[in-house]
């Protein structure tokens, strides 16, 4: 770590200080892109005030936190509201910190793994190899791309609680990368818990410590029921009462509240029969988790970093209640892949869907609601076009990923009796 590291996290924190204070953070605490019915912070509020009141939080449909969490922030939230926005950015801020040093160990790893496949590369691909500026260069990416993304910026000034999810996404990611078992399965555990499609993420945990073990595979998994079981318990023990179970993966699961989100939920069920509604749900949750867990996890099972940044991704244009700042953390982990970066041939177009989508998620919002000259079908529009731009970032990174592997070893050239193939349009 060096002083440039420092100054960025100095720098990260300034930017989110000073829009914090600024009349922007207050219209994104209440804009449905970043604040859901799970992640709100007004809904914090309510169940926090609930609970010091002796009130169960969950007899009634608006709180969706954790005992724990509620309970953990209630005396920031009473005593001190004015450092709330300080605490948020300090989060955000060592959320940054955690990637940056996670980059720089997976940096090193892919280093010495390459040393030991070099011999079996193709002369020409020089270019696909990690060097030695990779280890300066691509955690400043990521440490960049997170500290200075517009979503994760506003995500954090708007306090919601995604910025809590984003900090153990990135401790699980560290934990994954620097081979500490015990604080992985604790991390995931506590956020499968809170926000049930994490439970995703157990595939790369499995490829990274079970060894290619069967036994040891079925030890992690058990270790990780339990210790998803002994949160659920400090949970209980904070209520003593089992009703918070109904009002996070319940409410969750079930998808019992129709605000429209940036996701692909709420349209459907807003507009299908009640009759189909059970079909629906199970459809789209298997979508969401295990439909492409076992497929992607044989393809990458020797990469399980990339397994993980995918299925975060996947789980963040799936899931029920996605918001921008899901978005925004999956986003500051590409960099990891920058030696992929010649094979994505896409970026023009996701960039554009993104940029497009999302300036106009705000004005048709504005024009369903408040002037009443459009209905839900454009405002869906906008997020469905969003959902299939960021369908389209994640199959370019896999195909780059495919193609950067097959070029490695078999060469970026095409020869053909000694002559280099060449494509020739007639």
């Amino acid at each position: 770590m060096d002083a440039k590291f420092f100054k960025l996290l100095l720098l990260g924190g300034v930017v989110r200080f000073y829009f914090s204070r600024t009349p922007l953070a207050a219209m994104i605490g209440n804009r449905v892109e970043f604040a859901t019915p799970l992640n709100s912070h007004k809904r914090m509020q309510e169940g926090i005030f609930l609970l010091q009141s002796g009130i169960d939080p969950y007899q009634g449909d608006l709180v969706h936190e954790t005992p724990l969490i509620l309970s953990a922030l209630s005396g920031l939230f009473q005593k001190y509201p004015h450092l709330l926005p300080a605490f948020y950015i300090i989060l955000d801020v060592f959320t940054a910190a955690l990637l940056y040093l996670m980059s720089r160990r997976f940096v090193r790893q892919k280093q010495e793994q390459q040393t030991t496949e070099q011999k079996h590369y193709a002369k020409d691909t020089a270019e696909l190899q990690f060097s030695d500026l990779d280890k300066y260069d691509i955690p400043e990416l990521v440490i960049v791309a997170y500290l200075f993304n517009p979503l994760t910026v506003m995500n954090c000034i708007g306090m919601t609680s995604t910025v809590i999810s984003n900090l153990f996404l990135a401790s699980f990611l560290y934990c994954l990368v620097k081979g500490l078992l015990l604080p992985c399965l604790l991390v995931l555990a506590f956020e499968t818990v809170r926000s049930f499609y994490p439970i995703v993420l157990i595939a790369p945990l499995l490829l990274v410590f079970s060894h290619n073990s069967i036994r040891r595979g079925l030890v992690i998994t058990l270790l990780f029921i339990a210790s998803c079981l002994g949160v659920a318990y400090a949970n209980f023990l904070v209520l003593n009462s089992w009703n918070f179970l109904d009002g996070t993966l319940g409410f969750i699961f079930y998808f019992r509240d129709l605000q429209p989100n940036i996701g692909l939920f709420w349209y459907f069920f807003t507009e299908m029969f009640e009759h189909f509604r059970t079909m629906f749900l199970i459809t789209f949750q298997l979508n969401a988790t295990v439909l492409y867990l076992l497929p992607l996890s044989i393809k990458l099972r020797k990469e399980p970093l990339l397994l993980a940044t995918v299925l975060v991704a996947l789980m963040t244009v799936f899931r029920a209640y996605p918001s921008l700042g899901d978005v925004g953390f999956y986003l500051a982990l590409l960099p990891l892949w920058k030696r992929c970066w010649k094979f994505m041939a896409h970026g023009f177009v996701v960039f554009t869907f993104f940029l497009v989508t999302l300036s106009m998620m705000g004005a048709l919002w504005h024009l369903w609601i408040y002037a009443g000259s459009a209905n839900a079908n454009f405002y869906f529009g906008a997020t469905l076009a969003f959902s299939t731009g960021q369908i389209f970032l994640i199959t370019d990174l896999l195909f780059a990923h495919v193609k950067r592997e097959f070029c490695l070893f078999k060469g970026q050239k095409i020869w053909i009796d000694g002559v280099e193939a060449r494509i020739v349009l007639k």
